[in-house]
């Protein structure tokens, strides 16, 4: 089982999504950071909230879930991502390797080069650093709480944005490049 750290803004979003996303066997909501400590929801300034996804790598890929990420937020938000603004909320793909780097980096290119956006995407390609599990309550969230998971999905505007961008995918044609790696 490998894993993955991606920050798309509010944790609770991106666990929900890759949660659906093939192969993957787990996501953690948490904090992530260059520095140690003991971040919690009152107090994660200098971490950006992001998940941890454990997948099989039989059933899936770094690129494949990284492309499913890429689709899930707006990549062009500098400021962080939709209603959640700051830099705890900016969105981030964590490497382990160079390999896994140059794959993420080679994404963003691509995003790019699509036109799908009229900007430029804004997602940091960095290092892993620390990663700390966020609260219990925090977990799953949209099945524990699914009327306010909803509310507020809708309501900062990522589920109408997430519509957009697949419809805008499949009325262009803009598929993403065929993944033919490992990773």
């Amino acid at each position: 089982m490998n894993k993955l750290i991606l920050a798309g803004g509010c944790f609770w979003c991106v666990e929900h999504d890759l949660r659906q996303a093939e192969g993957v066997m787990d996501v953690v909501s948490g904090y992530t950071g260059d520095k140690e400590g003991s971040p919690t929801y009152e107090n994660h300034t200098g971490y950006r909230e992001a998940v941890e996804i454990s997948y099989d790598s039989e059933k899936t890929s770094f690129k494949k879930l990284v492309q499913f990420f890429l689709d899930h937020i707006d990549p062009t938000d500098t400021g962080g991502q939709f209603g959640d603004r700051g830099e705890s909320y900016k969105t981030a793909v964590f490497f382990s390797s160079t390999e896994e780097k140059n794959t993420a980096e080679e994404l963003l290119i691509e995003l790019d080069q699509s036109h799908i956006y009229e900007k430029p995407h804004a997602v940091e390609v960095s290092p892993v650093g620390h990663f700390y599990k966020a609260e219990e309550y925090h977990q799953n969230y949209a099945d524990k709480n699914p009327e306010h998971y909803a509310m507020y999905r809708t309501g900062s505007g990522r589920e109408a944005f997430v519509n957009r961008t697949c419809a805008i995918r499949e009325e262009k044609y803009i598929p993403w490049k065929e993944d033919k790696s490992n990773i």
